[in-house]
């Protein structure tokens, strides 16, 4: 089966691309938004090829997978096509909505051509999609293996743009979060805040489970892949308890809470007992491969393309 999507998010898109299919992202000379290409900073498979806009209009394929309102536009440019009447479509909604409940429309809201993806139950919950199919498909992420050493007593953070989302991601936490643990912050955009501007994956990787603890400040966003990747990596976790965290993260993996003095106290703890912060984030490990293990995910994945192809 032949896939295209617009390289968007990263992680996600290295966690699709591991599966049996053939994959395709558009590419432009400038490597912008709309035309990244083959990811530069995650490794990716062969099976992803790149097309240039006059390359994609002979290209056969099955399912375009769309992931902003726009691509409806771009890809009936692109391909010639309109996704949902011409080519099958799927829509990945990677966030959560944003503004009051009643106004929380999703873009796709009753459509009968498309079917809607949320990659948490809480998005699903609070986007309303109308008479769209709508399915939850649960993060998957490549298990980097368990790396942890904790030798370090500080917090890894990984928030990407953390000084434009601000209160969104929880930023201007940090300073509260730094006096109880020293933070070490990684992401795009983390070099204005004096952290490690988005490093490669295989860096994230190396350097995060050195800290004693991942912490994951967010007020409101999806779910963040950095987290579960850290609880792969076998680090304890301490959370703000808001949207899907309260999943993600269950007794005995670290310390969730919407009381921020009590996650200064979990930082403290961790830092003061090496031997706690190991054995919580074995079990973070543990719990992590097995709800957001990649074969699940790509077993998920692969249901809903079949089913794409058969019920168009």
């Amino acid at each position: 089966m032949r896939v295209f999507f617009w390289h968007v998010h990263g992680s996600y898109a290295t966690a699709l691309v591991q599966g049996g299919h053939e994959y395709v992202v558009p590419v432009l000379p400038d490597r912008g938004p709309d035309g990244r290409g083959r990811a530069r900073t995650y490794d990716w498979p062969a099976n992803v090829a790149e097309v240039t806009p006059s390359e994609a209009r002979d290209l056969d394929v099955d399912v375009v997978l769309l992931q902003r309102p726009h691509e409806l536009d771009l890809a009936a440019e692109w391909l010639g096509r309109m996704p949902g009447r011409d080519v099958r479509a799927i829509y990945l909604e990677h966030n959560a909505p944003q503004g009051r409940i009643a106004d929380m429309r999703h873009p796709m809201a009753d459509r009968d051509d498309v079917t809607l993806v949320h990659v948490t139950h809480f998005n699903a919950l609070f986007w309303d999609a109308g008479s769209t199919r709508s399915r939850v498909i649960e993060h998957g992420v490549v298990d980097p293996g368990y790396r942890y050493t904790g030798e370090l007593p500080r917090a890894a953070v990984a928030i990407n743009e953390a000084q434009r989302r601000g209160r969104v991601a929880g930023t201007d936490l940090l300073e509260r979060f730094e006096r109880a643990l020293p933070l070490d912050l990684y992401g795009i955009g983390a070099g204005a805040l004096g952290g490690v501007d988005d490093p490669p994956q295989r860096v994230l990787h190396a350097e995060m489970p050195r800290r004693r603890v991942y912490l994951h400040p967010m007020r409101w966003t999806s779910l963040g892949l950095s987290l579960i990747e850290a609880m792969h990596l076998g680090m304890p976790v301490v959370a703000l308890a808001t949207t899907e965290a309260v999943e993600a993260v269950p007794p005995g993996c670290g310390v969730i809470s919407t009381d921020v003095e009590r996650l200064c106290g979990a930082l403290r703890r961790y830092a003061g007992d090496p031997c706690a912060a190991r054995a919580d984030g074995m079990r973070a490990r543990a719990y992590a491969l097995e709800r957001f293990g990649l074969d699940r995910f790509l077993r998920a994945w692969d249901a809903l393309f079949t089913e794409a192809l058969t019920c168009a």
